[in-house]
Order: C-alpha cells, then sequence, then structure tokens
C-alpha cells in the first residue's frame, strides 16, 4: 500500500497491517511479519520516480551559483 506523506512524497505501508516499518534485511513488517512483495516495492520505485519528477517540474533548480 502506497500514501502520501504530509510532505507530498510517497511512503510504503504494509499490504496486511499498514504499519510504514520494514525489516530490509528479511523484507518483512516489524508489526506483523508479512513478506514486501516484489510488486510492492516496484509500485513504491515507481511512486518515488514520479515523485522526483513532479517536484522537479514544479522546483526548478535554476543556476546555484553565488
Amino acid at each position: 500500500m502506497i500514501f502520501r506523506n504530509p510532505a507530498g512524497a510517497p511512503e510504503l505501508a504494509c499490504d496486511e497491517c499498514g504499519c510504514r516499518w520494514f525489516d530490509r534485511m528479511s523484507g518483512t513488517c516489524y508489526e506483523c511479519g508479512a513478506v514486501v512483495t516484489a510488486q510492492a516495492r516496484a509500485e513504491f520505485a515507481r511512486a518515488l520516480e514520479a515523485f522526483a519528477a513532479e517536484r522537479a517540474a514544479v522546483e526548478p533548480r535554476g543556476d546555484r551559483q553565488r
């Protein structure tokens, strides 16, 4: 499950219990132990890429020389 935090960034949550804390070593939810699927990780990666593209379009970096 993916939701947006108050800043608008996507966050991955457990499909089983909604927890946002995962053990990256075992790929499981800390709360209920459910496995984070490859499909969920891929969906989250796409959401992060889309968020980054949105931010880049809205907030151009411009010239950073001082």
